[in-house]
C-alpha cells in the first residue's frame, strides 16, 4: 500500500548570526572559476576577472587624501613628522578593510546590514550608520575640489575665491557620476572599468611628471619622510593632522561604506546573494538576508583560494596604489612650494601645482596637471557619491519588507531616485565653505569611525564558520585602528571646541 504522506521538501539550513535580524541561509560556497566564468585563475584571469572591488576604494583614496590633504600638509610643513603618519594609516586601513570584507565575503551581507545583527539591534546600527556615513560625506568637498580643477581647466587660470562657475561644474560633475551608473548593466563592474583607467592614467602620469621635474633630492626626502618617525611639525593643527590620517589610504574607520562592491562583485557568498544592477541591466534579485557556508573540509578550502584573492586586491592594488599616490603627489607638491617660493592654502591646494608649473613650465604643464587633477578629484567624486546612494539603499532593502513590496524586488527603484535628492542637497552644501575645509572636515568625521566599527566587526566575525574567523592578531590591529584613529578624532573634537588635548 503506498503511503499517502506527501513528499515535504526539507527547510534549507540556517546558521543564526547576532540579534534582531533573520538567521543566515547555509549553502556551498563557489569556486572563482564559477563566478568568474573561467577555467581556471591564472595571472591574466586575475586581473581581467577576479581583482578590482580594492579599485573603487583606491579612487576614492587618491583624490582626498593623496591629493589634497596630504600634498597640504607637505607643502606647508615638509616630510617630516608628516610622513610616517601616512605609512601608518595605509598600514592599519588595509588591515582593517581585510576585516570588513572577511565579513561580506563570507555572508555575502554588505557591512551596513552586518552592523544590524550587533546588539541591541539593527533599530540603532543601521540608521546610526547610514547617517554617519551621509554626515561625513555629504560635505561635498571631494565635489567642489574637482568643479576648481574644471574651472582652471576650461579657463586656464585659477578661480577667485568666491567664484560660482566652479560649483557648478561640481554639480555637473555629480551629474556625470549618475549618468555612469545608469549607463551600466552592473554599477560595481562600471566603477572597476572606470577607475582602471583613471587610476592608470593619474600614476602613470604622476610618475612621467615627476621624473621629468622632481630631483632626486626631492624623491629621497619623501621616501625617507615615510620611513623615519618624528614628532609632528610645529604648527600643524589637529585638524590637519587628523584629517591627513584619515584620509590616507581611504576613509579610516568608515572603510566599510566601500567593501560591499565585494559582494556585487560575486566575491565568496556575495555569489548567493546578488547585487545591484544598473538601468541597462537585468533586474537581479538582492536577497534581503545573507547566506554563509557550512563548516566542512570542502568549503574550508574554497574559503582559503577566496580569502586570497581578497589579500591580494587589497596588498597588491589598494595598498601598493595608495602609497604611489600619496608619494607622487607629495613629492610633486614640495617641487612646487620649491619653485613658487610660496605655500598652498586651503583657498587654492587643488590648483596650486598647476599654478606652480605654469611659471616655470609653461601652459602645458599647467594644463597637463589640471588635467591630471579632475581625474583625481573625479574618481573620489565617483566612489564617493555612489557609494552614499549604495549605502543608504542596501540598509533601506535589508530591512523594510514594506519597501521590498514597494520595489518589487528592484532596489533600482530606490537607488536611482535617492541619488538624484542627494545631487540637490549636495548642489546646495557645497556653496557653504571651502572645498578643503570641507574635506578635512569629512576626514576627521570619518575618524569617529574608528571609536564603534572596529569593536563590532570583532562581535559579527567571531560568529563567522570556523574556516573564516579571524586569529588572535586581527583583533590586535583592529585595536590599533580604534587607538589610532581614535586619537586623531578625539583631538579634533576637542579642537573644534576650542582647546585641542595636544599641540604641536
Amino acid at each position: 500500500m503506498a503511503d499517502p504522506t506527501p513528499d515535504v521538501p526539507a527547510a534549507p539550513a540556517t546558521r543564526p548570526l547576532g540579534v534582531s535580524r533573520p538567521d543566515l541561509t547555509v549553502a556551498d560556497l563557489p569556486t572563482p572559476e564559477e563566478v568568474f566564468g573561467v577555467r581556471r585563475i591564472g595571472p591574466k584571469e586575475l586581473f581581467r576577472y577576479a581583482l578590482g572591488p580594492s579599485l573603487i576604494a583606491l579612487g576614492i583614496s587618491v583624490g582626498s587624501g593623496e591629493w589634497l590633504l596630504g600634498p597640504q600638509a607637505v607643502g606647508k610643513y615638509g616630510f617630516e613628522g608628516v610622513g610616517w603618519i601616512i605609512v601608518v594609516s595605509a598600514v592599519l586601513q588595509t588591515l582593517y578593510n581585510i576585516e570588513c570584507s572577511r565579513y561580506v565575503v563570507a555572508t555575502g551581507e554588505a557591512p551596513v546590514v552586518g552592523w544590524g545583527r550587533v546588539p541591541p539591534g539593527w533599530f540603532l546600527w543601521v540608521p546610526l550608520s547610514v547617517f554617519v556615513v551621509i554626515f561625513a560625506f555629504i560635505a561635498g568637498g571631494w565635489a567642489a575640489s574637482a568643479g576648481q580643477g574644471m574651472y582652471a581647466l576650461v579657463h586656464g587660470e585659477v578661480p577667485g575665491k568666491d567664484a560660482e562657475e566652479p560649483r557648478l561644474w561640481a554639480i555637473a560633475l555629480l551629474v556625470v557620476v549618475f549618468l555612469i551608473t545608469a549607463a551600466a548593466r552592473r554599477i560595481s563592474r562600471a566603477l572597476e572599468l572606470a577607475n582602471w583607467l583613471m587610476v592608470g592614467t593619474i600614476l602613470a602620469a604622476l610618475l612621467l611628471i615627476d621624473l621629468f621635474i622632481v630631483p632626486f633630492s626631492g624623491w629621497w626626502e619623501g621616501i625617507k619622510g615615510f620611513v623615519t618617525p618624528a614628532a609632528p611639525p610645529d604648527g600643524i593643527t589637529a585638524t590637519e593632522l587628523g584629517g591627513l590620517a584619515g584620509f590616507t589610504a581611504l576613509a579610516s574607520g568608515l572603510n566599510w561604506y566601500v567593501m560591499g562592491h565585494y559582494r556585487d562583485k560575486g566575491y565568496g557568498m556575495g555569489h548567493r546573494t546578488g547585487f545591484i544592477s544598473g538601468l541597462r541591466g537585468e533586474r537581479v534579485k538582492l536577497l534581503d538576508s545573507g547566506v554563509t557556508f557550512p563548516d566542512d573540509e570542502k568549503n574550508a578550502a574554497l574559503w582559503k583560494r577566496w580569502y586570497r584573492l581578497l589579500r591580494t586586491d587589497m596588498w597588491g592594488i589598494f595598498f601598493v596604489g595608495a602609497m604611489l599616490g600619496m608619494l607622487l603627489p607629495t613629492i610633486l607638491m614640495a617641487r612646487a612650494v620649491e619653485l613658487s617660493g610660496t605655500r598652498p592654502t586651503q583657498a587654492n591646494v587643488p590648483t596650486f601645482v598647476a599654478a606652480a608649473l605654469d611659471e616655470e613650465y609653461g601652459r602645458w604643464l599647467f594644463y597637463a596637471a589640471l588635467l591630471l587633477g579632475v581625474l583625481i578629484l573625479f574618481s573620489t567624486q565617483l566612489g564617493i557619491f555612489e557609494a552614499m546612494v549604495r549605502v543608504t539603499t542596501d540598509a533601506a532593502h535589508a530591512t523594510s519588507p514594506r519597501l521590498r513590496a514597494l520595489l518589487e524586488g528592484d532596489p533600482r527603484r530606490f537607488y536611482y531616485p535617492f541619488m538624484l535628492v542627494l545631487l540637490v542637497i549636495i548642489s546646495v552644501i557645497l556653496h557653504l565653505a571651502l572645498p578643503v575645509s570641507l574635506v578635512q572636515w569629512s576626514a576627521n568625521m570619518v575618524n569617529l569611525g574608528a571609536l564603534i566599527y572596529p569593536f563590532m566587526l570583532m562581535y559579527l566575525n567571531t560568529r563567522l564558520p570556523r574556516a573564516a574567523r579571524p586569529r588572535l592578531w586581527h583583533h590586535v590591529v583592529l585595536v590599533l585602528n580604534f587607538l589610532f584613529f581614535g586619537f586623531f578624532f578625539v583631538n579634533f573634537v576637542a579642537d573644534f571646541a576650542g582647546d585641542p588635548l595636544i599641540t604641536f
